[in-house]
């Protein structure tokens, strides 16, 4: 159950809910996969599990990226200002 929680969780982390449903999907992955390793005769859905935490863990890593970009940009961008402020 949790191993399809997490990957619909990141699935909706790429759509609707980027930072709430990545940050569910490689919880409830991370659960579902050491559920699934205690008692593996019980549980299935270990792909899902995967599935899910790759999805989680791809969204934040792109989501840290893209805010890195944001702030060297921005960051660059306010250093050309103040230069030519002080130039001009």
């Amino acid at each position: 159950m949790l191993a399809i929680v997490s990957l619909v969780s990141g699935l909706l982390g790429w759509t609707l809910l980027p930072v709430v449903g990545s940050l569910v999907a490689i919880l409830t992955g991370h659960f579902a996969r050491s559920e699934i390793r205690r008692a593996p005769e019980s549980f299935e859905g270990d792909g899902f599990a995967v599935a899910g935490l790759v999805l989680g863990y791809a969204m934040v890593a792109l989501a840290t990226l893209g805010m890195l970009a944001l702030v060297l940009f921005f960051g660059g961008l306010a250093a050309l200002v103040a230069m030519a402020a002080v130039l001009g």
